[in-house]
């Protein structure tokens, strides 16, 4: 009989000869995620014997990581500010420089108690959107994504995170058909240009969803046209936070200040990189 921590190293062996960054890693988060397990109870129950169908299970897993699928497709969650959310194929995994969205609107709106109205453009599995519901208890918001996958998922990891009362999701294109004004708008738009694409990780190129990658001519087709589109629906004093690529922060601070943005700025993350660009109407 194989044990839990015999698994365990054969996993890691395996993923590591497939050239998984993080093997070991990867290997106990699949065998916990298959055994329902702490990653405290993989330690403790070590020495405990595995049947058939869990090593068969914990196979099937550990190959379709050896093909390359995220870890976060295979066991269906990503953590994101502390908080778990849904994810699966088809479907943006949130990363955590997306987090520096929420720190920007945590430094702009200081008054947890606002009743603000927040638009996330993009919304994919809701993150940005459910994230800063549940800071802000008395706030309330909308998700737009072009993709009906997305939207599914968002509308599940709202009611997981007991916020669907607060937050409505609709399939559209950016800003079409919505009506303002906001207090907030955030936005995670797709900004790799395509001649980029090729040398995206295997796990980002071959399996996330290619519509929430490819930012057109520059990467930066997506900030023209919100740039054009979201000054109309923020309120006075309103903000919109848009997450940028490497080396495009001075291109979309430019964007909108021609839109007619004031204070814009660049907000860093935690590797001092510029992450989002936040502009404020008068």
């Amino acid at each position: 009989m194989i044990a839990i921590s015999q698994a365990i190293r054969q996993a890691q062996h395996r993923l590591a000869a497939a050239g998984a960054d993080a093997p070991a890693t990867d290997a106990r988060v699949l065998v916990a995620h298959v055994l329902c397990l702490s990653r405290e109870a993989l330690i403790t129950e070590g020495n405990r014997p595995l049947d058939a169908a869990e090593l068969e299970r914990i196979g099937a897993m550990v190959a379709r990581r050896e093909a390359g699928e995220p870890l976060a497709y295979i066991t269906g969650t990503k953590e994101f500010w502390s908080l778990p959310f849904g994810v699966r194929p088809g479907v943006l995994i949130p990363r955590p420089d997306t987090e520096t969205l929420i720190e920007a609107a945590l430094a702009a709106f200081k008054d947890r108690a606002a009743p603000l109205r927040i638009l996330d453009l993009g919304t994919g599995s809701g993150c940005l959107l459910l994230t800063l519901l549940r800071l802000f208890p008395l706030a309330w918001g909308v998700g737009v994504d072009v993709s009906a996958p997305a939207i599914a998922v968002a509308r599940e990891n709202a009611a997981a995170l007991d916020v669907s009362n607060r937050a409505a999701f609709m399939r559209g294109s950016w800003c079409a058909a919505l009506r303002g004004p906001f207090d907030l708008i955030v936005s995670n738009p797709p900004y790799i240009a395509p001649t980029e694409i090729a040398g995206l990780a295997r796990e980002v190129r071959e399996f996330e969803p290619l519509l929430a990658l490819d930012g057109g001519r520059l990467g930066l087709s997506a900030y023209g046209i919100l740039a054009e589109q979201t000054p109309s629906l923020l309120r006075p004093s309103g903000r919109l936070i848009l997450e940028v690529g490497i080396g495009q922060s001075e291109a979309v601070q430019s964007l909108l200040l021609q839109a007619g943005l004031k204070s814009v700025t660049a907000v860093n993350d935690l590797t001092g990189r510029a992450r989002a660009v936040v502009g404020q109407t008068d």
